[in-house]
Protein backbone atom coordinates (compact mmCIF):
# COMPACT_ATOMS: atom_id res chain seq x y z
CA UNK A 1 0.00 0.00 0.00
CA UNK A 2 2.20 2.40 0.86
CA UNK A 3 4.80 2.31 -2.57
CA UNK A 4 1.55 2.73 -4.40
CA UNK A 5 1.02 5.84 -2.07
CA UNK A 6 4.76 7.16 -2.52
CA UNK A 7 4.17 6.50 -6.82
CA UNK A 8 1.35 8.33 -6.95
CA UNK A 9 2.95 11.30 -4.91
CA UNK A 10 6.16 11.07 -7.43
CA UNK A 11 3.66 11.01 -10.31
CA UNK A 12 1.54 14.25 -8.90
CA UNK A 13 5.34 15.85 -8.63
CA UNK A 14 6.59 14.85 -11.40
CA UNK A 15 3.57 16.79 -12.98
CA UNK A 16 3.94 19.82 -10.92
CA UNK A 17 7.21 20.09 -11.81
CA UNK A 18 6.02 19.90 -15.65
CA UNK A 19 3.27 22.44 -14.97
CA UNK A 20 5.66 24.99 -13.75
CA UNK A 21 8.26 24.51 -16.24
CA UNK A 22 5.08 25.17 -18.78
CA UNK A 23 4.12 27.83 -17.40
CA UNK A 24 7.08 29.92 -16.84
CA UNK A 25 7.85 29.16 -20.45
CA UNK A 26 4.52 30.68 -21.31
CA UNK A 27 5.28 33.25 -19.50
CA UNK A 28 8.37 33.98 -21.23
CA UNK A 29 7.44 33.45 -24.55
CA UNK A 30 4.28 35.80 -23.92
CA UNK A 31 6.74 38.87 -22.06
CA UNK A 32 9.14 38.56 -25.00
CA UNK A 33 6.23 39.28 -27.29
CA UNK A 34 5.13 41.64 -25.74
CA UNK A 35 8.25 43.97 -25.13
CA UNK A 36 8.51 43.82 -29.24
CA UNK A 37 5.51 46.05 -28.87
CA UNK A 38 5.89 47.93 -25.92
CA UNK A 39 9.73 49.25 -26.08
CA UNK A 40 9.48 50.60 -29.51
CA UNK A 41 6.48 52.20 -27.63
CA UNK A 42 8.90 53.61 -24.89
CA UNK A 43 11.94 54.28 -27.28
CA UNK A 44 9.62 57.09 -28.91
CA UNK A 45 8.22 58.74 -25.68
CA UNK A 46 11.40 58.47 -24.04
CA UNK A 47 13.61 60.11 -27.37
CA UNK A 48 10.47 62.72 -27.19
CA UNK A 49 11.73 64.58 -24.24
CA UNK A 50 15.73 64.80 -25.76
CA UNK A 51 16.64 67.43 -28.36
CA UNK A 52 17.60 66.23 -31.67
CA UNK A 53 21.32 66.16 -31.11
CA UNK A 54 20.68 63.55 -28.13
CA UNK A 55 18.86 62.08 -29.94
CA UNK A 56 21.36 60.99 -32.77
CA UNK A 57 24.17 60.58 -29.89
CA UNK A 58 22.27 58.10 -27.28
CA UNK A 59 18.55 56.95 -28.87
CA UNK A 60 18.98 54.12 -26.28
CA UNK A 61 19.51 56.25 -23.38
CA UNK A 62 16.98 57.26 -20.64
CA UNK A 63 15.89 61.18 -20.69
CA UNK A 64 17.05 62.07 -17.19
CA UNK A 65 16.73 65.64 -17.94
CA UNK A 66 12.95 65.86 -19.59
CA UNK A 67 12.99 68.86 -22.24
CA UNK A 68 9.35 69.51 -23.51
CA UNK A 69 10.53 71.54 -26.32
CA UNK A 70 9.86 69.04 -28.94
CA UNK A 71 6.35 69.40 -27.66
CA UNK A 72 6.34 72.95 -27.96
CA UNK A 73 8.10 73.27 -31.26
CA UNK A 74 4.71 69.95 -32.44
CA UNK A 75 2.38 72.79 -31.92
CA UNK A 76 4.35 75.91 -32.29
CA UNK A 77 6.31 75.07 -35.60
CA UNK A 78 3.86 72.58 -37.41
CA UNK A 79 0.31 73.56 -35.99
CA UNK A 80 -0.06 69.55 -35.50
CA UNK A 81 -2.98 70.38 -33.44
CA UNK A 82 -5.21 71.53 -36.46
CA UNK A 83 -4.24 67.80 -38.18
CA UNK A 84 -5.50 66.35 -34.96
CA UNK A 85 -8.67 68.01 -35.04
CA UNK A 86 -8.79 66.68 -39.06
CA UNK A 87 -7.88 63.62 -38.02
CA UNK A 88 -10.53 63.36 -35.31
CA UNK A 89 -13.40 64.60 -37.13
CA UNK A 90 -12.44 62.48 -39.93
CA UNK A 91 -11.98 59.14 -38.60
CA UNK A 92 -14.62 59.79 -35.81
CA UNK A 93 -17.46 60.66 -38.75
CA UNK A 94 -15.79 57.62 -40.32
CA UNK A 95 -16.79 55.36 -37.31
CA UNK A 96 -20.09 56.94 -36.90
CA UNK A 97 -21.52 55.96 -40.44
CA UNK A 98 -19.79 52.60 -40.37
CA UNK A 99 -21.46 51.69 -36.83
CA UNK A 100 -25.21 53.12 -38.36
CA UNK A 101 -25.16 51.91 -41.88
CA UNK A 102 -23.37 48.65 -40.95
CA UNK A 103 -25.07 48.08 -37.73
CA UNK A 104 -28.42 48.12 -39.85
CA UNK A 105 -27.17 46.02 -42.41
CA UNK A 106 -25.88 43.38 -40.07
CA UNK A 107 -29.15 43.52 -38.15
CA UNK A 108 -31.16 42.82 -41.49
CA UNK A 109 -28.65 39.89 -42.89
CA UNK A 110 -28.76 38.07 -39.33
CA UNK A 111 -32.53 38.29 -38.39
CA UNK A 112 -34.27 38.05 -41.91
CA UNK A 113 -34.50 35.57 -44.74
CA UNK A 114 -35.26 36.55 -48.30
CA UNK A 115 -33.99 35.59 -51.58
CA UNK A 116 -30.27 36.50 -52.60
CA UNK A 117 -29.39 36.53 -49.20
CA UNK A 118 -26.56 33.97 -49.56
CA UNK A 119 -25.61 36.09 -52.60
CA UNK A 120 -25.10 39.09 -50.80
CA UNK A 121 -22.73 37.12 -48.17
CA UNK A 122 -20.75 35.79 -51.08
CA UNK A 123 -20.54 39.57 -52.55
CA UNK A 124 -19.59 40.69 -48.96
CA UNK A 125 -16.68 38.14 -48.85
CA UNK A 126 -15.62 38.62 -52.09
CA UNK A 127 -14.77 42.51 -51.90
CA UNK A 128 -12.55 41.87 -49.23
CA UNK A 129 -10.06 40.42 -52.10
CA UNK A 130 -9.99 43.50 -53.79
CA UNK A 131 -6.99 45.81 -53.15
CA UNK A 132 -7.48 49.28 -51.95
CA UNK A 133 -5.42 50.63 -54.90
CA UNK A 134 -7.24 48.95 -57.50
CA UNK A 135 -10.31 51.23 -56.45
CA UNK A 136 -8.00 54.41 -56.10
CA UNK A 137 -8.19 56.16 -59.50
CA UNK A 138 -12.08 55.71 -60.09
CA UNK A 139 -12.72 56.63 -56.24
CA UNK A 140 -10.44 59.92 -57.13
CA UNK A 141 -12.61 60.45 -60.15
CA UNK A 142 -15.65 60.50 -58.48
CA UNK A 143 -14.54 62.89 -55.96
CA UNK A 144 -13.25 65.13 -58.51
CA UNK A 145 -16.76 65.10 -60.18
CA UNK A 146 -18.37 65.76 -56.63
CA UNK A 147 -16.18 68.17 -55.70
CA UNK A 148 -15.47 66.64 -52.58
CA UNK A 149 -11.27 66.41 -53.28
CA UNK A 150 -9.33 68.19 -50.20
CA UNK A 151 -12.71 68.32 -48.13
CA UNK A 152 -13.50 66.28 -45.34
CA UNK A 153 -16.22 64.32 -46.94
CA UNK A 154 -13.44 63.56 -49.62
CA UNK A 155 -11.64 61.16 -46.99
CA UNK A 156 -14.52 60.23 -44.95
CA UNK A 157 -16.57 58.54 -47.61
CA UNK A 158 -13.98 56.42 -48.85
CA UNK A 159 -13.21 55.24 -45.38
CA UNK A 160 -16.41 54.50 -44.92
CA UNK A 161 -17.53 52.47 -48.05
CA UNK A 162 -13.62 50.66 -47.75
CA UNK A 163 -14.50 49.57 -43.53
CA UNK A 164 -18.51 48.63 -44.07
CA UNK A 165 -17.84 44.81 -44.96
CA UNK A 166 -15.57 44.32 -42.47
CA UNK A 167 -18.30 45.84 -40.10
CA UNK A 168 -21.27 44.27 -41.60
CA UNK A 169 -19.50 40.68 -41.44
CA UNK A 170 -18.80 41.11 -37.70
CA UNK A 171 -21.52 42.44 -36.33
CA UNK A 172 -24.17 40.13 -38.69
CA UNK A 173 -22.70 37.07 -37.05
CA UNK A 174 -22.60 38.74 -33.24
CA UNK A 175 -27.05 39.32 -34.00
CA UNK A 176 -27.18 36.15 -35.29
CA UNK A 177 -26.05 34.56 -32.01
CA UNK A 178 -29.21 36.62 -30.34
CA UNK A 179 -32.05 34.81 -28.99
CA UNK A 180 -35.07 35.01 -31.06
CA UNK A 181 -37.38 35.04 -28.11
CA UNK A 182 -36.12 38.52 -27.57
CA UNK A 183 -37.63 39.69 -30.72
CA UNK A 184 -40.88 37.79 -30.18
CA UNK A 185 -41.06 39.78 -26.49
CA UNK A 186 -40.42 43.00 -28.52
CA UNK A 187 -43.20 42.32 -30.88
CA UNK A 188 -45.65 41.09 -27.95
CA UNK A 189 -44.96 44.57 -26.11
CA UNK A 190 -45.46 46.63 -29.47
CA UNK A 191 -42.07 47.57 -30.51
CA UNK A 192 -41.63 47.98 -34.56
CA UNK A 193 -38.42 46.86 -36.25
CA UNK A 194 -36.55 49.57 -35.53
CA UNK A 195 -37.20 50.07 -32.13
CA UNK A 196 -36.35 46.75 -31.61
CA UNK A 197 -32.86 47.46 -33.23
CA UNK A 198 -32.08 51.14 -31.28
CA UNK A 199 -33.66 49.42 -28.00
CA UNK A 200 -32.96 45.57 -28.17
CA UNK A 201 -30.28 44.71 -30.44
CA UNK A 202 -27.80 47.77 -30.20
CA UNK A 203 -27.53 47.20 -26.39
CA UNK A 204 -26.90 43.85 -26.61
CA UNK A 205 -24.04 44.14 -29.45
CA UNK A 206 -22.44 46.77 -27.56
CA UNK A 207 -19.44 44.33 -27.42
CA UNK A 208 -19.49 43.56 -31.35
CA UNK A 209 -20.23 47.86 -31.79
CA UNK A 210 -17.02 48.33 -29.88
CA UNK A 211 -14.60 46.10 -31.39
CA UNK A 212 -15.91 47.07 -34.60
CA UNK A 213 -15.36 50.52 -33.65
CA UNK A 214 -11.56 50.29 -33.16
CA UNK A 215 -10.82 48.64 -35.90
CA UNK A 216 -12.28 51.14 -38.37
CA UNK A 217 -10.89 54.01 -35.72
CA UNK A 218 -7.43 52.21 -36.30
CA UNK A 219 -7.71 51.94 -40.34
CA UNK A 220 -8.73 55.61 -40.84
CA UNK A 221 -6.59 56.93 -38.24
CA UNK A 222 -3.47 55.43 -40.02
CA UNK A 223 -4.42 55.83 -43.58
CA UNK A 224 -1.30 57.39 -44.73
CA UNK A 225 -2.05 56.23 -48.72
CA UNK A 226 -5.64 57.58 -48.71
CA UNK A 227 -4.57 61.01 -47.00
CA UNK A 228 -2.14 61.69 -49.41
CA UNK A 229 -4.31 61.01 -53.03
CA UNK A 230 -7.76 62.82 -51.14
CA UNK A 231 -7.00 65.41 -48.76
CA UNK A 232 -3.04 66.58 -49.74
CA UNK A 233 -4.17 70.11 -48.74
CA UNK A 234 -2.81 71.68 -45.36
CA UNK A 235 -6.44 73.00 -43.96
CA UNK A 236 -7.18 69.54 -44.11
CA UNK A 237 -4.39 66.95 -43.72
CA UNK A 238 -4.58 64.08 -41.06
CA UNK A 239 -2.24 64.12 -38.51
CA UNK A 240 -0.27 60.67 -40.36
CA UNK A 241 0.44 63.12 -43.82
CA UNK A 242 1.87 66.16 -41.04
CA UNK A 243 4.27 62.96 -39.95
CA UNK A 244 5.75 62.78 -43.71
CA UNK A 245 6.38 66.54 -43.56
CA UNK A 246 7.66 66.17 -40.90
CA UNK A 247 9.79 64.11 -42.28
CA UNK A 248 10.71 65.89 -45.54
CA UNK A 249 10.96 69.60 -44.45
CA UNK A 250 12.62 68.97 -40.33
CA UNK A 251 14.29 65.77 -41.78
CA UNK A 252 16.85 66.14 -39.04
CA UNK A 253 14.97 67.10 -36.41
CA UNK A 254 14.63 63.69 -35.01
CA UNK A 255 13.24 64.87 -31.24
CA UNK A 256 10.01 66.85 -33.03
CA UNK A 257 9.79 63.82 -35.10
CA UNK A 258 9.53 61.73 -31.87
CA UNK A 259 7.14 64.16 -29.96
CA UNK A 260 4.76 63.96 -32.89
CA UNK A 261 4.51 59.95 -33.50
CA UNK A 262 3.97 60.00 -29.52
CA UNK A 263 0.86 62.43 -30.24
CA UNK A 264 -0.51 60.71 -32.63
CA UNK A 265 -0.58 57.24 -30.32
CA UNK A 266 -2.45 58.79 -27.58
CA UNK A 267 -5.92 58.75 -29.06
CA UNK A 268 -5.26 55.40 -29.95
CA UNK A 269 -4.44 54.40 -26.78
CA UNK A 270 -7.10 56.57 -24.90
CA UNK A 271 -9.63 55.02 -27.29
CA UNK A 272 -8.98 51.38 -26.48
CA UNK A 273 -8.57 51.52 -22.56
CA UNK A 274 -11.98 52.83 -22.47
CA UNK A 275 -13.39 49.81 -24.99
CA UNK A 276 -10.86 47.19 -24.13
CA UNK A 277 -13.23 44.82 -22.12
CA UNK A 278 -15.72 44.65 -25.34
CA UNK A 279 -13.40 43.83 -28.02
CA UNK A 280 -12.13 40.26 -27.33
CA UNK A 281 -16.05 39.03 -26.60
CA UNK A 282 -16.88 41.06 -29.51
CA UNK A 283 -14.53 39.04 -32.40
CA UNK A 284 -15.02 35.87 -30.57
CA UNK A 285 -18.78 35.80 -29.84
CA UNK A 286 -19.05 37.05 -33.84
CA UNK A 287 -16.92 34.11 -34.82
CA UNK A 288 -19.11 31.75 -33.69
CA UNK A 289 -21.90 32.24 -35.96
CA UNK A 290 -20.89 33.81 -38.89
Amino acid sequence: MQPTISAERNVQRGEFRRFRIGKALIYFVLSAWAMTTIYPLFWIVNNSFKVSRDVMNNSFGIAWNVDLVNYTNAFDRINIGKSYINSLIMSGSTVLLVLIFGGLAAYVLSRFTFAGKRAIYSLLYATLLIPTFATVVPVYELLIKTTMVNTYWGLIFPHTAGNLTFAILVMAGYMSTIPKELEEASFIDGANRMQMFIKVFMPISRPVFASASIFVFLWSYNDLFSAFIFVNKENVRPIVALLNEISSQYGTDFGLMAAAVSLTVIPVLIIYLFISKFIQKGLTEGAVKG
